[in-house]
């Protein structure tokens, strides 16, 4: 909006004594410009709206009155209580956040269109399950399956209409992989194997983000460094010379996406102010749900969707131990008839409180694996 508004008053003034006057109005075209903008407002409107939001959750009786699951299955040395009565459904303050802050400060084009839509179905997915929690109040919401199928379809619809889109349809039928500048698969083959891999990677990228949002702070702060990563990313796809000199995939409009990953960066860091240890409110699948969704729908719009493997290692990790500890457990109990663990506990966060240690510990110490997650995958840039 606030470059429409600039381009606008520009042409108006034009050839007149306002024009040099109002000359700054032309940062507005720069990406890097917006870019802080965004980060800013949203940073700024987080730490504005999260404690109205927090009352109003409070009020709405939207709080986890409830022992989660992890809790119910076992006490924790590192955790001396629960996490009664805290509010969740956090995420309707980010994702209104992440939208008022894209309108305002990108360009509206095809990719923000996509990644707005994706945020907007998948919180809707969440909010349906919070909901559900909240009024059973235990920590079974929307059945598993039910959720796949809402996500599986968000993702093949994606797929098919990037692939369909003539603009586009490179992102899905040529299918790259880090470290090697050529696509492994083209034409018809690689179509099919693009559309499996842009489904694979919107749908495990927000169930991996759900999957490590149980401890206070751990899932969104991964966000903001991953999500670093891709701001850094989404700036080089768009300048055709930087993307020819590092022979990375140049992707036309990606540039906006970098306005959309910074404010992802301000939003994140604003609502880890209200939700770090001990958390004054909760994400919710709400936040969870489409924070993961979007930042496998921003890999797969840069044409870099494995990347997200690398920059999300933490996320991978925590979403691998709980499908190992369930086909492990399966497993022995169909051959041994007892269903034997690989971890004390899944996902991984917990298996190391079930060892004693803290919870800031945990996510401390999952911080600095994210950040070297975060350095691997930008080595992608120069190791080629």
């Amino acid at each position: 909006m606030l470059f429409y508004l600039s381009q606008m008053v520009l042409a108006h003034v034009k050839n007149t004594p306002w024009q040099g006057m109002l000359s700054f109005l032309r940062l507005f075209s720069y990406i890097t410009f917006r870019s802080a903008g965004a980060a800013v407002t949203a940073l700024a409107l987080s730490l504005w709206l999260g404690p109205r939001m927090i009352i109003w959750l409070k009020e709405s009786k939207w709080g986890q009155n409830y022992e989660d699951r992890a809790q119910e299955i076992g006490q924790f040395p590192g955790r001396p209580s629960g996490k009664r009565g805290t509010p969740t459904m956090g995420g309707l303050m980010m994702v209104l956040v992440l939208d008022v802050t894209t309108m305002l400060w990108a360009q509206w084009n095809t990719q923000i269109q996509l990644v707005a839509m994706t945020v907007v179905v998948l919180c809707f997915l969440g909010f349906i399950d919070d909901y559900a929690k909240i009024t059973r109040q235990n920590s079974d919401g929307v059945q598993e399956f039910i959720k796949l199928w809402v996500q599986g379809a968000l993702a093949l619809f994606i797929a098919f209409y990037l692939w369909r889109l003539p603009s586009t349809t490179e992102l899905i039928s040529q299918v790259m992989v880090p470290f090697y500048k050529y696509p492994v698969a083209e034409g018809a083959c690689g179509a099919v194997l693009g559309i499996i891999l842009t489904a694979l990677t919107i749908v495990g990228s927000s169930n991996a983000v759900n999957l490590t949002d149980g401890l206070d702070g751990l899932a969104i702060g991964c966000t903001a460094i991953v999500s670093f990563v891709f701001l850094v990313l989404t700036y080089l796809a768009a300048n055709a010379k930087t993307a020819a000199y590092l022979q990375i995939p140049h992707v036309q409009g990606a540039g906006e996406l970098t306005v959309f990953c910074a404010a992802m960066i301000g939003t994140s860091l604003g609502f880890m102010w209200f939700n770090s240890h001990p958390a004054q409110v909760f994400m919710g699948d709400t936040g969870s749900l489409p924070l993961g969704g979007v930042l496998g729908m921003i890999a797969v719009l840069i044409h870099q969707p494995l990347v997200l493997a690398l920059a999300g290692g933490v996320f991978v990790a925590e979403a691998g131990s709980v499908i190992l500890q369930r086909s492990w457990f399966k497993f022995t109990r169909y051959r041994y008839g007892q269903g034997r663990r690989i971890f004390l506990m899944a996902p991984l966060h917990h298996h190391f409180e079930k060892l004693g240690w803290h919870e800031s510990q945990v996510v401390s110490r999952f911080y600095i694996l994210c950040v070297l997650c975060a350095v691997v995958a930008l080595s992608t840039l120069k190791i080629r």
